[in-house]
């Protein structure tokens, strides 16, 4: 094992081999030397995420800790898999010079989620065209080359791929009426982006796109745009995205929010057939 930069997987796993230990009745020192580790500041950095685990060394965390549940044990097997790589999934090792921290961290997230939930309030990049991610780029003023904006234009595109692929991305977004109303690189090109979210609902069936009016007044995502990111093993993962950072929000209590908060505005959005109605309309009337 070696020091390493904490990231979500490896915290998620710490905090699951923390409840085993503290449920098996042990304290730091105790557990660390039923596990064979120099001390209680070793485990500590396990359990903090600062530290990887192999996958092979987890049956003895399970044996030490007592866990005989085998559905619990698969779980904290599974994440073990996605917390021991030190590498970086494909698009991010190709594009890394382009992804500035802490998105690159979210890339990396999603190329590993079975499933996301969005709130937005401008078009999620998983569902842009090329020339409306162009407008959004260039507009944002993050980038300051040319070369830059072509290069996070592609990467863009490429995370496309995780809806097509074999075990492709599940997809709930819900958009406020705003990332429709709002005329990205003028008429033209919005036109064009409105027949894409047409065409992947259509295409796609684990895509599912609502549409939440203004019409419906307050609703639960006043605060802001976020994504709900679920995978094969452990809890879910919030993202919130404000200007300058990233937020990830891992804690039972800030995670549970963000889903209760996605269901009201599921409820409140129009159905899914009723949403393609409207983006239809908006195209006709476009």
């Amino acid at each position: 094992m070696v020091d390493a930069q904490p990231n979500v997987h490896r915290r998620r796993l710490g905090l699951e081999l923390r409840a085993l230990r503290k449920e098996a009745g042990l304290n730091l020192d105790d557990a660390a030397s039923k596990l064979g580790l120099s001390g209680a500041p070793a485990l500590s950095k396990i359990e903090n995420g600062k530290q990887r685990v192999a996958p092979i060394a987890i049956a003895g965390f399970l044996e030490a800790y007592n866990c005989t549940d085998p559905a619990r044990s698969a779980e904290i097997r599974s994440l073990a898999t996605l917390a021991s790589s030190g590498k970086r999934t494909s698009l991010l090792a190709r594009y890394r010079d382009s992804v500035r921290d802490p998105f690159a961290e979210y890339v990396h997230l999603e190329e590993l989620a079975k499933r996301a939930e969005t709130f937005v309030y401008l078009l999620p990049g998983l569902l842009q065209t090329e020339e409306y991610a162009q407008a959004v780029v260039t507009g944002s003023r993050k980038w300051s080359t040319q070369r830059d904006i072509r290069k996070f234009v592609e990467l863009r595109m490429k995370r496309q791929q995780a809806l097509t692929r074999s075990e492709p991305l599940g997809l709930w977004c819900v958009l406020d009426e705003a990332a429709l109303r709002r005329e990205v690189g003028g008429p033209d090109v919005m036109r064009r982006q409105l027949q894409r979210l047409v065409e992947v609902s259509e295409e796609l069936p684990h895509v599912a796109i609502q549409v939440l009016p203004f019409a419906k007044g307050a609703h639960a995502g006043m605060d802001g745009g976020f994504t709900l990111l679920h995978f094969e093993a452990g809890p879910p993962v919030a993202v919130v995205e404000p200007m300058t950072t990233s937020l990830y929000l891992e804690d039972d209590r800030d995670v549970g929010r963000y889903e209760t908060g996605f269901n009201h505005l599921r409820a409140e959005a129009l159905d899914t057939e009723q949403s393609l109605a409207f983006i239809r309309n908006m195209i006709k009337d476009s």
